[in-house]
């Protein structure tokens, strides 16, 4: 077990938890022994060398390349974080199915522009006819929802000869099951239900129209695949967040292939009557992992975890342990513990982040193994 101690641990912990909450094969700037290094060629810097489901990242002048259009949407993102981590998440893992972690580079999105993805959120009006959503038709019973939630790109470029060149690009496309809307600025917010068949049809009209854009967008070839992923968006009360349930490729032109469904489901546990796990026997584990780390420290506050399945396969779980301990000593023991119970209970051969809060909600320690791992690492955040 690692002890560090200082505010400079503080901001360490807080990158590595950022890592850490989107481990299900997502992509990561650590590479395999842990650290981050970086390649230098004539134009630009890349992170490596990377484990083997790790892409690489582009560095420009010293610092990160971020997304030009990262982050925006309608007000709903606000109100749920889970539905933009995991729209992020499971647009790099769809992005794996095409773009190998060994030959491609990743980039954040840099071709779609804030202020092009803000007109192709909006509303269709005279004044913004490249508007995705429905001409705007009132507040009645009849009345048109907004559809589309949010729009990311990520890029995948190739080293020629110390040129990147863009090589691939995935958009991931939200789409509203539960629209939030106010009749009035600051009055009560309204919700209204899409029906699932209606908001499917009307994402896979609007991916037609974004494949067209997007080929159109300077810098942008005719002839490299681009994938198309849809993500349904949780409501603003899911305790886990939303997940993609179909994607496509168009591979040249304006043509998009096949759709292939996903059946990706995002659980907590404990299970409850309106959340029900694909699998007993992994809510079994957690049952007897949660039983054994309360028994053995009476002063926990809750045990719970979400988890994330393709089908009835588990691909990853995040555990939030909440104590009220307040000794030093009192938090090392207790990591250590849940280390060894984890190991013994937790289910075997996926990514797994324990995060252990106290009860004012700050992070005491952080424990995290990786899929085929054994033991887990553990990191104790202490004070000044």
């Amino acid at each position: 077990m690692k002890r560090k101690a200082g505010a400079f641990v503080g901001i360490c912990l807080a990158a590595l938890l950022l890592v850490g909450c989107g481990k299900s094969n997502n992509s990561s700037s650590s590479g395999s022994n842990g650290t981050t290094t970086t390649k230098k060629t004539d134009k630009f810097q890349i992170t490596g060398d990377a484990g083997s489901d790790q892409y690489r990242g582009v560095i420009e002048n010293g610092r990160y390349r971020v997304s030009k259009s990262r982050g925006v949407g309608v007000q709903q993102d606000a109100n749920n974080m889970l539905n933009l981590k995991n729209f992020d998440i499971g647009m790099t893992d769809i992005s794996k199915k095409f773009f190998s972690t060994q030959s491609y580079i990743f980039q954040e999105g840099q071709y779609l522009s804030t202020s092009t993805v803000e007109k192709w959120l909006g509303r269709q009006s005279k004044d913004n006819p490249d508007g995705l959503n429905p001409v705007d038709n009132g507040n009645g019973s009849n009345r048109n929802p907004m559809y589309v939630q949010q729009i990311g790109e990520q890029d995948y470029m190739k080293n020629n000869n110390g040129k990147l060149t863009l090589a691939g690009m995935t958009i991931g496309i939200g789409m509203n099951q539960k629209d939030y809307y106010q009749k009035q600025q600051y009055g009560p917010t309204f919700t209204q239900s899409i029906p699932h068949d209606k908001m499917v049809a009307q994402g896979k009209a609007d991916a037609q129209k974004i494949l067209e854009r997007v080929r159109k967008i300077d810098g942008v070839p005719n002839n490299i695949p681009i994938v198309i992923a849809m993500f349904e968006q949780a409501p603003n009360d899911s305790l886990v967040g939303g997940s993609f349930y179909a994607y496509a490729v168009s591979n040249n032109g304006t043509k998009l292939g096949d759709w292939k469904d996903l059946d990706i489901k995002n659980v907590v546990f404990p299970a409850t009557s309106t959340n029900s796990v694909p699998n007993s026997n992994d809510e079994h584990s957690f049952e007897n992992f949660k039983d054994k780390i309360q028994n053995f420290f009476p002063n926990l506050a809750g045990v719970t975890a979400q988890a994330q399945y393709d089908g009835n396969t588990l691909k990853e779980m995040n555990v939030n342990v909440t104590t009220q301990f307040y000794s030093e000593t009192e938090i090392i023991s207790f990591t250590q513990y849940v280390a060894q119970a984890a190991q013994s209970y937790l289910p075997n051969k996926i990514p797994i982040n324990i995060q252990i809060l106290g009860s004012d909600g700050k992070t005491q320690a952080f424990l995290s193994r990786n899929a085929g791992e054994g033991k887990f690492e553990s990191h104790i955040l202490t004070g000044n």
